[in-house]
């Protein structure tokens, strides 16, 4: 692979692991996070460190893949799953607004599902890549669910 293909790969998944971790390290979510009660299928806290690092890396190689396919409309679905995803720990951390959280990861969902579909038979790769992002979505969306539910 030359430089002229690396590059944009690297940049794809420093853009999401670095946006992400960005966020995670700004957004306090000690405190009061830990203060919620929190249903049996709440993971521990060390996990979501792990599943995100390999999600952003997944979603790195997706989002760079739609770009060297130049798939407009995928690269659009592309950027407006990454707005929602990052927007999504400020308002359920930092604004403590549970139930604007819930809106926003089920329209994340929509996000993510809605680009699988329409990747598919264009670039299978990428759409794959959101698969495992797709699953551990529709699981934290049932925990953001059951968190606002059990602290209302």
């Amino acid at each position: 692979m030359s430089l002229g293909r690396v590059l944009p790969l690297v940049l794809f998944v420093l853009l999401a692991l670095g946006g992400g971790g960005l966020i995670g390290l700004t957004v306090e979510t000690g405190g009061w996070y830990a203060g919620l009660d929190k249903p049996s299928f709440n993971p521990p806290d060390w996990a979501f460190g792990v599943v995100w690092t390999i999600l952003y890396i997944c979603i790195g190689i997706a989002g760079w893949r739609v770009w060297r396919a130049g798939a407009g409309d995928l690269q659009t679905l592309w950027w407006a799953q990454l707005v929602v995803n990052f927007s999504w720990p400020p308002v359920f951390f930092a604004a403590q607004a549970l139930a604007l959280a819930i809106a926003l990861i089920l329209a994340l969902d929509v996000l993510i599902v809605l680009f699988i579909a329409r990747a598919w038979a264009r670039e299978r790769i990428a759409a794959l890549l959101f698969v495992p992002y797709a699953l551990w979505t529709g699981y934290a969306s049932a925990l953001n669910i059951a968190i606002w539910w059990m602290n209302r």
